[in-house]
C-alpha cells in the first residue's frame, strides 16, 4: 500500500493555507452541503404538495451526518458520475427516502449551488482578515507618520516622504480590495432550481403545469440555504463569469499583498525596515548572519499563483457552450480551491508581518541624510532667485556642485553638497539657508498630516461598519 508520503499533497494546504479555509473546500463541506441541498429541495417539495411524507424528511434529517466516503466512492468506480455516487451513498442509508432523493433536479442543482456556498463563505473569511490587517496597519501608519524617509521613484532617489505616509499607500489599496470583494460577495447568487437546461421542465411536470409552485420552489430553496437572491435565468450552470467577479477580487487582493511585501524586501535591504525574525530562525544554510525576507518572498511567490489563475477562470467563462459544456469541470476543482487557500495564505502572512514590522529609525534618517543634500537644493534655488539672483545662473551652479557631489559618492566619498553649495558664489550668502534646509522634517510637505486625515475619513469609517470582524491574526507554520 502506497504511504502518505509516497503521494502528492498540496503544499497550500500542507503548510501555506488556514484551518479555516481548508475546512470551506474540504470534502466535508462540499457533500455535507449537498445533502443540505437535497434535504431542502425535499423539504420545499413536500411543502408545495408533492407527495413526500413527514417520514422520509425526517429519516434525511436523521442521517444528514455522517457520509459514508467510502461507499460513495466504489459508487463512483462503478457509475463514473460523482453526484449519482452520493445519491446512492445517501439513499442506502435513508431506504425510505431512496425514491426522493433528487426529485426533478440536475447535478447542477447540487454542484452550482454547493459552489455559490463555498463562494460566499471563503469571501467572508477573506474579509475578516482583510478587515483586521487594515486595523494593523492603521497603527503602524500613525506611529510612523512623522518619521521622514527617503522617498523614490523608478527605485532612484526622490523628494522626502514618511514612514508612516507610505503605509496609507498599501492600506488605501487594502480599502479598495475591500470594496471589490463586497460587491463580488453581491454578486454571489443562489443557482437555483432551475432544472437541465435552465427551463424548469422537470418541476413544471412534478406540479402539473403549475408555473407559480415551480416559481415558489425556487425561492423556498434559495431562502432556505440563506440566499436573498438568485439568478434569474441560467443554462445547467450558473453563469461562470461570476468565478472570474470573485476571482477578480482575489487576484487584486494578490496585486496588493506582492506589492507590500516588494516595498518591505527593497527596504529590508536598506536595513530600514525588516519583517519579524524569529530567535532561532535561519536565514541562510550557507551564510549564517543572514535575515532574509522570507514572508515576504513567500507571499510573492503565492500572490503570484493567485494572479496568475485569473486568467485560467476568463478562459473558462468563455468556453461555456450554449447551455454548458463539461471541460470546465475539473479546471474549477482546481483553480477556485487554490485562489482561495493561496489568497488566505497571502494574507495570514501579511497579518504576521504587519503584527511585527520593525523600524529602524537611525538607519532612515542616515540613509535620507545622504540624499537630503541634493533634495533641498531646489528650495535653495527658490531662495536665492527671491533674494534677486538669475535662476538659470544659479542653475547651473547647483548642477556642477551637484555632479561634482555625486561623483565623489561613486568614488567611495560622503556627501559633500552643502559645502560645495556654501562655497559657490551666489548660493554662498545662504550659508544659513542651506544647513536649515537640512532639517528632514521641511521636506515630507503635509505627508504627517495626510495620515491622520486618511484615517478620520477613509480607514476609521470602514473598521467602524465591521468592528465584529476585528481580531484575525496570522500564524506561520513554516
Amino acid at each position: 500500500m502506497t504511504s502518505e508520503t509516497e503521494n502528492y499533497q498540496s503544499p497550500l494546504a500542507g503548510r501555506y493555507a488556514s484551518r479555516d479555509m481548508r475546512m470551506v473546500f474540504s470534502a466535508q463541506k462540499k457533500f455535507s452541503t449537498w445533502r443540505q441541498l437535497w434535504l431542502a429541495l425535499a423539504e420545499a417539495e413536500s411543502e408545495l404538495g408533492l407527495a413526500i411524507t413527514s417520514e422520509q424528511l425526517d429519516e434525511l434529517r436523521a442521517n444528514l451526518e455522517p457520509i459514508n466516503f467510502a461507499a460513495a466512492g466504489e459508487y463512483e468506480r462503478q457509475l463514473r458520475h460523482d453526484v449519482m455516487s452520493h445519491v446512492h451513498a445517501w439513499g442506502d442509508q435513508c431506504p425510505k427516502a431512496r425514491g426522493i432523493l433528487h426529485l426533478g433536479a440536475t447535478s447542477c442543482y447540487v454542484t452550482d449551488n454547493t459552489d455559490a456556498i463555498i463562494l460566499r463563505d471563503g469571501v467572508r473569511l477573506i474579509r475578516r482578515q482583510l478587515v483586521s490587517l487594515i486595523d494593523q496597519l492603521k497603527s503602524f501608519a500613525i506611529e510612523w507618520r512623522e518619521l521622514p524617509t527617503l522617498g523614490f521613484t523608478h527605485y532612484q532617489p526622490a523628494q522626502a516622504t514618511t514612514v508612516g505616509k507610505r503605509a496609507t499607500l498599501w492600506i488605501q489599496d487594502l480599502l479598495d480590495d475591500l470594496a471589490d470583494l463586497d460587491h463580488a460577495e453581491v454578486m454571489i447568487r443562489f443557482r437555483g432550481v432551475k432544472g437541465t437546461t435552465g427551463t424548469q421542465a422537470s418541476f413544471l411536470q412534478l406540479f402539473d403545469g403549475d408555473h407559480e409552485k415551480v416559481r415558489a420552489l425556487d425561492r423556498a430553496v434559495a431562502s432556505k440555504m440563506g440566499f436573498e437572491r438568485r439568478f434569474a435565468v441560467t443554462g445547467q450552470t450558473y453563469p461562470r463569469q461570476l468565478d472570474f467577479r470573485v476571482g477578480q477580487a482575489l487576484s487584486s487582493i494578490a496585486q496588493t499583498a506582492h506589492k507590500f511585501a516588494t516595498d518591505l524586501r527593497l527596504l529590508s535591504n536598506r536595513k530600514e525596515l525588516e519583517e519579524p525574525f524569529e530567535e532561532d530562525q535561519i536565514g541562510s544554510s550557507a551564510m549564517p548572519w543572514k535575515r532574509n525576507p522570507m514572508r515576504s518572498e513567500r507571499i510573492c511567490s503565492l500572490a503570484r499563483l493567485v494572479m496568475s489563475h485569473l486568467d485560467n477562470t476568463a478562459h473558462t467563462a468563455a468556453n461555456q457552450w450554449l447551455e454548458r459544456t463539461l471541460d470546465d469541470s475539473a479546471n474549477r476543482r482546481i483553480v477556485l480551491a487554490e485562489m482561495f487557500l493561496a489568497t488566505d495564505a497571502v494574507l495570514n502572512l501579511f497579518l504576521n508581518i504587519s503584527s511585527g514590522l520593525v523600524v529602524y529609525p537611525e538607519v532612515v534618517r542616515k540613509n535620507l541624510m545622504s540624499e537630503l543634500p541634493f533634495l533641498a537644493s531646489e528650495a535653495l534655488m527658490m531662495e536665492a532667485v527671491k533674494a534677486g539672483a538669475d535662476r538659470q545662473d544659479v542653475h547651473e551652479e547647483v548642477r556642477q556642485a551637484s555632479f561634482a557631489a555625486a561623483r565623489r559618492i561613486k568614488e567611495g566619498g560622503d556627501n559633500d553638497l552643502a559645502e560645495r553649495l556654501k562655497a559657490t558664489k551666489l548660493l554662498g550668502p545662504f550659508a544659513q539657508s542651506i544647513d536649515a534646509a537640512l532639517e528632514p522634517s521641511r521636506h515630507v510637505g503635509r505627508a504627517p498630516e495626510q495620515v491622520l486625515e486618511f484615517v478620520e475619513e477613509e480607514v476609521d469609517p470602514v473598521l467602524q461598519q465591521y468592528a465584529n470582524l476585528l481580531g484575525a491574526k496570522g500564524e506561520v507554520r513554516v
